[in-house]
């Protein structure tokens, strides 16, 4: 109904609306094309967005989604059965090896951190869920560590369903890569046996 509608939260969506698509950075300029609203209307309601973590302004200028779109993204149910199902065995992971140990997933051009489980020591890859980096092959998910060392292994999942790794990561030479393997390896055993009634971990 017309009365029902708040011109400021619809104008705010549209902006939003407009990081639904295969770029991940907008310039003001590109955000005015787009939604048609003057530059000066679109900063105050990036301003207001941005207070709230939905986008996020990047050294460059451009303006980015932030990290609560992800956060209320978990709590629709696929992402909570997942997390479910996957948590455990990081919390293990990690306390195992005590490394960072975290489930990875593709996006064009980056990977982003969905899950993760941090080992009970002051030195070790901090990672976050939300967490996104840069990468040139999509085959492989590492970030840059300076001084540290990933080891990962791909999931099974779904023809339609972006790649998921499992990763153990942290200080290079701390732990032999081939013990890392096996528990990742192990881990993954896990979480291919799904019930019968599902067909992918997502």
């Amino acid at each position: 109904m017309a009365q029902d509608r708040v011109e400021a939260v619809e104008r705010a969506l549209t902006v939003l609306e407009v990081f639904d698509s295969p770029r991940e950075a907008f310039t003001l300029a590109d955000l005015a094309q787009a939604t048609g609203y003057y530059k000066s209307t679109l900063l105050r309601l990036l301003g207001s967005l941005a207070r709230y973590d939905y986008v996020q302004r990047g050294s460059d200028g451009r303006w980015r989604l932030g990290h609560s779109p992800v956060r209320l993204a978990r709590r629709h149910v696929p992402s909570r059965q997942l997390a479910a199902r996957v948590q455990p065995l990081l919390d293990r992971l990690a306390a195992e090896t005590g490394e960072t140990a975290a489930l990875l997933e593709a996006h064009p051009g980056e990977v982003e951190c969905r899950l993760v489980a941090l080992p009970a020591t002051a030195l070790r890859h901090d990672l976050r869920p939300g967490s996104r980096w840069p990468v040139s092959e999509q085959d492989d998910p590492r970030p840059v560590l300076p001084g540290g060392a990933m080891e990962y292994l791909a999931l099974a999942n779904g023809p339609d369903a972006p790649p998921l790794w499992l990763s153990l990561s942290g200080p290079a030479g701390r732990q032999s890569a081939t013990r890392l393997r096996q528990a990742l390896q192990e881990a993954a055993a896990v979480l291919e046996a799904p019930p019968a009634d599902e067909e992918t971990i997502s």
